[in-house]
């Protein structure tokens, strides 16, 4: 039996579109791991995300799996009291601004969205 039986597969294991899904996932499963949340816990507030964006309109092809994940991760670590709205706002808005302070073709890192 798989365990994450809707996580996209191929011959080798699992694929993701960006580096970031399989960050986020990789997240999940190490919080998960260290016992802040149950798989039960996660499950639940997944699907509502998911449900949420089908509702939404969202057409459910699959490509928008990992940004459903994300949000989960995001809520999840709200109602756990890992994170905060302001934090992850505060977290977001670096992230954009290291994105457009990144040139071309370079790795985005967190640094470079940092002010002095």
């Amino acid at each position: 039996m798989q365990k994450f039986p809707h996580q996209p597969q191929d011959d080798q294991g699992p694929v993701f579109n960006e580096p970031w899904e399989a960050q986020a996932f990789a997240l999940v499963l190490a919080l998960h791991e260290k016992g802040l949340f149950s798989w039960q816990e996660w499950a639940a507030v997944l699907s509502e995300q998911i449900a949420l964006a089908q509702a939404g309109g969202d057409p459910d092809r699959g490509n928008t799996y990992y940004q459903h994940w994300l949000v989960a991760l995001e809520k999840i670590s709200q109602q756990k009291n890992l994170s905060n709205e302001e934090e992850l706002l505060r977290r977001k808005s670096q992230w954009t601004a290291a994105y457009l302070n990144t040139p071309h073709g370079k790795p985005v890192e967190l640094s470079a969205g940092e002010t002095f």
